[in-house]
């Protein structure tokens, strides 16, 4: 209710807060990134996030447009990542099977609160300049399949009739 009644508000202090979590085959573990410096989590090095769920995101200056809610389009999610770190940079070019990314969205004074779910979006492209990436994220493709695939008709399936 928070939530809602924080995006209705002309003036809020709640702030929103995207968190990636991006798994793969290649991956040890998960990669995790949050939209907002909502916690110093350390000071040597310095770094800053969030804690969700005891799940650490640590903050990566990103922009995320939400999927459009529609039966006519397949969901799709953009991710602008400013300022991506470098060691990513490799790991983006080398792998040839796409990335599982989920999206959530929580308030920073409620990070163990999820207040939106896009659950396992496939990483389909990747590109930039400098630093800066654009992601494209989709559902898998046989998601969007009508079902059934075919009809049952004379010219299809003669033997039926």
């Amino acid at each position: 209710m928070t939530f809602r009644r924080a995006g209705n508000a002309s003036v809020t202090g709640e702030i929103p807060v995207f968190l990636m979590t991006v798994t793969h085959e290649f991956l040890d573990e998960p990669l995790r990134f949050c939209s907002d410096p909502t916690t110093r989590l350390s000071t040597d090095p310095l770094r800053y996030g969030i804690v969700s769920r005891g799940e650490t995101f640590e903050f990566l200056p990103l922009t995320i447009d939400r999927p459009e809610d529609s039966d006519e389009v397949q969901p799709v999610i953009q991710v602008l990542v400013k300022s991506l770190m470098r060691q990513l940079t490799p790991l983006l070019r080398s792998v040839t099977t796409p990335a599982l990314v989920t999206t959530e969205v929580v308030l920073a004074s409620t990070p163990d609160v999820v207040e939106e779910i896009w659950p396992e979006f496939d990483l389909v492209n990747a590109s930039g300049v400098g630093d800066d990436v654009s992601l494209t994220l989709t559902v898998d493709a046989l998601s969007s399949e009508p079902f059934p695939s075919g009809a049952f008709t004379p010219g299809d399936f003669p033997g039926l009739f």
